[in-house]
C-alpha cells in the first residue's frame, strides 16, 4: 500500500501542483482550480490566463490547498479558504435561501490524478486541508459534498467530493442544497 504525505500549496510546491494540472489538461476544461476564487473561469478566460492567475494567488498567499504526494509527484489536492477568498459556490440560490452560521473556512475542490483514484488520496487531501486549517487558527468549515449514496456517478465529476468521506472526517450534514449536494460543517482546532 501505498503512503502518501500532504504538504501545503505554496511557492516551494507550486511545480508538483503545476505538473498535475497540465497531466490533466488544466483539469476541468483549464480551470486550474480557479472556478472558486472570485475570477471564476468561463469562456471569456483562456486556461493560459487561468494558470497565472492561480500562479499569482499562490505567490500572494491568497490560494490554499493541502496537496498530496506520492513521493515527489503531487497526485492531488484539496483547496480551502475563507469565504472571501472563495466567494463562488455551486448551489448558491439555495445556499443563501436559508441564513447559515458565518463560517471561517470553505473547502471548495478536490482534486485526484486519474491513476490514483479510488485509493485514498481524496480523502488524505481533506485530512490534510484539516491539519492546515488548524495550523491558521481553526474555526468553522464548510464545504458542499455529494450524496453519491445508491447511484454510480464518475470520479472525475465529485469536484467537492462525496458526503460520505466528509462526515468520516468529523462533518455534520445541515441541510440539502439541491437534489444531492449537502451543506455540512465542521468545527477544527478549536472549540468556540
Amino acid at each position: 500500500m501505498t503512503s502518501f504525505s500532504t504538504r501545503p500549496l505554496d511557492g516551494t510546491t507550486w511545480p508538483a501542483f503545476a505538473a498535475l494540472v497540465e497531466r490533466h489538461n488544466g483539469v476541468w476544461g483549464g480551470c486550474w482550480c480557479m472556478a472558486f476564487h472570485a475570477e471564476g473561469v468561463g469562456k471569456d478566460r483562456a486556461p493560459a490566463q487561468n494558470r497565472e492567475d492561480k500562479l499569482a494567488r499562490v505567490r500572494r498567499g491568497e490560494a490554499h490547498a493541502a496537496l498530496v504526494f506520492d513521493g515527489e509527484t503531487c497526485v492531488g489536492w484539496c483547496q480551502f479558504g475563507s469565504p472571501a477568498e472563495l466567494p463562488r459556490i455551486k448551489a448558491r440560490r439555495a445556499y443563501e435561501m436559508e441564513p447559515a452560521p458565518p463560517a471561517d473556512w470553505r473547502i471548495t475542490c478536490l482534486f485526484v490524478d486519474k491513476a490514483h483514484r479510488r485509493r485514498g488520496v481524496a480523502a488524505v487531501a481533506l485530512r490534510g486541508a484539516l491539519d492546515e486549517i488548524a495550523r491558521s487558527g481553526g474555526g468553522l468549515v464548510e464545504s458542499f459534498p455529494e450524496d453519491t449514496e445508491g447511484r454510480p456517478v464518475s470520479a472525475s465529476f465529485l469536484h467537492n467530493g462525496n458526503l460520505a468521506m466528509f462526515e468520516q472526517a468529523g462533518f455534520t450534514r445541515q441541510r440539502r442544497l439541491g437534489k444531492d449536494r449537502w451543506l455540512v460543517t465542521a468545527m477544527v482546532g478549536r472549540s468556540d
